[in-house]
């Protein structure tokens, strides 16, 4: 199964989306190679990076499953290219 290198941003402008959130990356968290986050208090919001090896499909699903919570928006930048599955 192919795989692509992808990065989701996150932007969190409704606190109480946070748990949902959290429990969203937990799920997907065999792909996710990892993650930041910064809190930006004077704007009352969090942005957060998580960088996914996945197929397609399921960097597609994260994305919009992130997107779709009250108060969270996503964007997601693909690699170029395919690469092997990760060897778990």
């Amino acid at each position: 199964m192919e795989t692509r290198v992808a990065l989701i941003g996150i932007i969190v402008e409704n606190s109480d989306s946070v748990e949902k959130m959290n429990a969203l990356l937990h799920e997907y968290g065999s792909w996710i190679i990892g993650r930041m986050g910064v809190p930006y208090r004077q704007k009352g919001i969090s942005i957060i990076s998580v960088v996914i090896d996945a197929p397609m499909d399921k960097i597609s699903s994260l994305s919009g499953k992130l997107g779709m919570l009250d108060g969270v928006s996503t964007k997601t930048i693909y690699s170029r290219q395919d690469t092997p599955a990760p060897k778990n």
